[in-house]
Parts: structure tokens; C-alpha cells; sequence
């Protein structure tokens, strides 16, 4: 069984003492491809370096809606278009979007967030988009990006919304990512977001260090092995068995994010 974690931050400082032996983990566990979200550019040289040291891991650039504030410039464009060109392992633009939930810039996350789908659209490189508390404004730019300018392709990563507004970010051809949340209780709506999505739209990740799936909850850092326990659920959800999922959503990962893995060896 093969699995890929679509959504990681290992750079981060709770990774650094036992980097090594998670690596070991994720591996035991069958996660054979990772792609590693960028917060800021100014990471960028950090994830690469990450990738040098695990060959299965590929990354993206781009810059997250709650340091649009601070980090965003009239040369961050150029920044994020520069670095996206520079290593093939570059996958993806994004992390990137709109976050109304912490943050009330609004304006400026949209300047900051149509300015990236249109680095990805000249790339022909994905989106991973965050998305909170602003799903209705998400997809209305989305849709005039669309009408002006063209479509482009991505992932709703750790996604919470309503069946209602998954089927909106459906309609605009995006895939729908599952992160520990989706092994909660009381997650009602993921639940059922998490039946609704197409096989060929669905795709799993950690999104860790944060958000620790069911049964490791308790503990205060998520990683990349825990990802089985979210296919463990959506398989559930989705009346499954782990394998087909797991099998689905690392082919849909390969498609959105132009990825192959190693051939499973036959016993």
C-alpha cells in the first residue's frame, strides 16, 4: 500500500530534534511521495535543502494569506515566479489564499492571491489553496479569475467546508484534501463533504505539525505517517477499503501534482 501526505511543514523547529527517525516512520507506514507547503519564500532554500536530504519529497513556493500583511511586496511576485523556475521538484504554488478567520485585510490577500494563480497559470503548476472563513469570496474570485484570465488547477487543502461550498470548488475543477480533522468527532460536515467528493477529486494529507489525527489526538505534533489513520477514516466514510483509497488518492496526488512512485513489488 502506497500513500502520499499531499500537505507538510517538516522545516518546522518541532521536527528538527528526531527528523531522521520520522522519516523512518513514514516510510514504515508507506507514504512513498510528500509535498511540502511553503508559508513564506524566504523558506524556500530550507525545503530544498529538506528535499536534498529525502529524494521523496517535493515542495512548493508560494506565500500564505496570514502573512500577506507583512511579507507580501510589489517584488514578491517576481520572487515567487523566480523560485518556482529554479528547481524541478517545484510542484505546486501555495500555500496561498484567503483566511478571514484571523485576519481582516481582505483586499490585500485578494491582490496577493490572484497575483499567485496567475504565477501558477503561466507555469501550468497547481494551487494549494487555504481557505477559512472565506469560502464564498474564494470561489467568486476564483470564477472571475476564470472569466478573465483562464482557469487553473489545484487542491482546497485541510478543507472544512460545507457540502455546499465543496460542491462550489468542485464545479471550478479543484481537488478536495482531507487532513486529521476529517477523524473527529464532531466533524459533521467534513464527514459528509468527505462521502461527496469524487474518487478522481480526493486527496489526504497531515498538514502537520498540526492537527493530529484520531488516534494520536492527544499528542502535540502531527507528522507525515499519521496520514494512514486519515485514509483509514475517509475509507470509512466512503464504505472502502483502506487499499482502494489509498491506491485512488496517490494516483490523484500523481495526476494534480505530476508526480510518479515506485512500482509496488509483487509478492
Amino acid at each position: 500500500m502506497q500513500l502520499i501526505d499531499t500537505h507538510v511543514h517538516i522545516n518546522f523547529d518541532a521536527f528538527k530534534p528526531d527528523l531522521d527517525a520520522i522519516a523512518s516512520r513514514w516510510r514504515e507506514a508507506g507514504v512513498v511521495r510528500l509535498v511540502h507547503s511553503c508559508v513564506e519564500p524566504s523558506e524556500f532554500d530550507q525545503i530544498r535543502a529538506l528535499a536534498d536530504r529525502f529524494p521523496e519529497l517535493f515542495f512548493a513556493v508560494g506565500l500564505h494569506p496570514l502573512d500577506v500583511e507583512e511579507k507580501w511586496s510589489t517584488d514578491s511576485t517576481s520572487e515567487i515566479l523566480t523560485l518556482a523556475q529554479s528547481d524541478q521538484r517545484v510542484v505546486a504554488i501555495g500555500e496561498m489564499g484567503l483566511d478571514f478567520f484571523k485576519a481582516e485585510n481582505r483586499d490585500q490577500q485578494i491582490e496577493a492571491f490572484r497575483a499567485q494563480l496567475a504565477i501558477a497559470q503561466q507555469l501550468d503548476l497547481p494551487v494549494i489553496i487555504h481557505c477559512r472563513d472565506a469560502a464564498e469570496t474564494m470561489a467568486q474570485v476564483v470564477q472571475q479569475f476564470w472569466q478573465e484570465q483562464g482557469q487553473v488547477k489545484g487542491v482546497m487543502h485541510c478543507w472544512g467546508g460545507t457540502p455546499e461550498e465543496t460542491q462550489w470548488f468542485l464545479d471550478l475543477g479543484f481537488y478536495i484534501s482531507f487532513s486529521g480533522t476529517v477523524t473527529f468527532k464532531n466533524a459533521k460536515q467534513i464527514h459528509a463533504s468527505a462521502q461527496m467528493v469524487p474518487s478522481d477529486r480526493i486527496l489526504i494529507e497531515t498538514d502537520c505539525p498540526f492537527l493530529a489525527p484520531v488516534p494520536k489526538r492527544g499528542e502535540r505534533r502531527n507528522e507525515p505517517s499519521y496520514v494512514q489513520y486519515v485514509a483509514r477514516q475517509v475509507a470509512a466514510l466512503r464504505d472502502t477499503s483502506i487499499k482502494q483509497l489509498a491506491a485512488q488518492t496517490t494516483q490523484n496526488a500523481c495526476q494534480l501534482f505530476g508526480l510518479t512512485v515506485p512500482e509496488l513489488a509483487v509478492i
